[in-house]
């Protein structure tokens, strides 16, 4: 009996000690959401107070989509099956306007080195993977913007939009995502350049490259193979494919949702960790 006794104490003080390990990683996992937020938080309170950003950036995908996509749905040069161009390339602009925005969202770390804010997030006990993500989830939430943007769009010109509240959510959803990868990756190349100048010229240099090397105006059938290559290993691409799925009535993923989505988050925790790691490197 004294060892069975033995033997149970031994079993309930194993339990506890799981239980407490599996409380131990609960409150590190809520800490780590809860400092996450705090960084969304306060980067959201920027663009409260200088609203005019939202006005700016309309005005780009307007051109694309009022000149360039009505003059191309007329010659119909682009092959896009039973799609009209202006429908096919609605999506596409939304990506790309997205992936325009958040290239450059490194800039902003920059600027908070060079005011000393830096210094105080690095002091600070919050995890370096939560400060990057809530950087990157800020920009996220920016990028809601041009999807609003392009839907009044839509809808003015025409668009075969879907306006079913899941298809509006998903497309909310992938913008979010696409917004925190391309915006890690911009905060990934000001840790490494270290100055705007070296980061604006950086940005300008991919910007167009992971644009056209992309689904985002043309289809992928339309690409010499070499390109076609690159298009796969391309982000962008799998943003466009969702976006465009689940935007449009008539459209079909050429590479499912569920591949699109896996391809967007691995890729941003990948970024997300790797930033994390870098982040303090933008001070030295």
């Amino acid at each position: 009996m004294k060892a069975l006794d033995l033997r149970t104490q031994d079993v309930l003080a194993g339990s506890q000690k799981g239980w407490g390990d599996s409380m131990t990683i609960l409150q590190t996992i809520s800490n780590f959401i809860k400092k996450t937020f705090v960084i969304v938080e306060l980067e959201l309170k920027k663009l409260k107070h200088d609203p005019s950003e939202i006005i700016t950036r309309a005005i780009q995908p307007t051109l694309w989509l009022m000149v360039f996509g009505q003059v191309f749905t007329r010659t119909r040069a682009i092959p896009t099956g039973d799609i009209p161009y202006i429908d096919f390339m609605a999506p596409g602009i939304l990506c790309q306007s997205v992936l325009f925005i958040s290239i450059f969202f490194g800039i902003t770390i920059i600027w908070e080195r060079d005011l000393g804010i830096v210094h105080k997030f690095l002091v600070s006990p919050a995890p370096r993977e939560a400060l990057v993500l809530g950087k990157a989830l800020s920009a996220g939430f920016r990028g809601l913007s041009q999807a609003v943007i392009i839907f009044l769009l839509s809808l003015l010109l025409g668009v075969g939009v879907s306006w079913s509240p899941l298809s509006i959510l998903g497309v909310l959803f992938a913008i979010v995502i696409g917004s925190a990868l391309f915006s890690t990756l911009s905060l990934i190349i000001a840790c490494l350049v270290k100055t705007r100048e070296r980061l604006m010229g950086i940005g300008q240099l991919i910007t167009m490259p992971l644009f056209f090397a992309s689904n985002a105006i043309y289809p992928i059938q339309m690409m010499p193979e070499w390109l076609k290559y690159i298009a796969w290993g391309n982000p962008l691409t799998y943003l466009v494919d969702a976006t465009r799925s689940m935007m449009l009535v008539k459209y079909q993923s050429q590479f499912g949702l569920t591949l699109d989505f896996a391809i967007l988050l691995a890729v941003l925790i990948v970024f997300i960790f790797i930033g994390g790691r870098l982040y303090p490197k933008v001070v030295n």
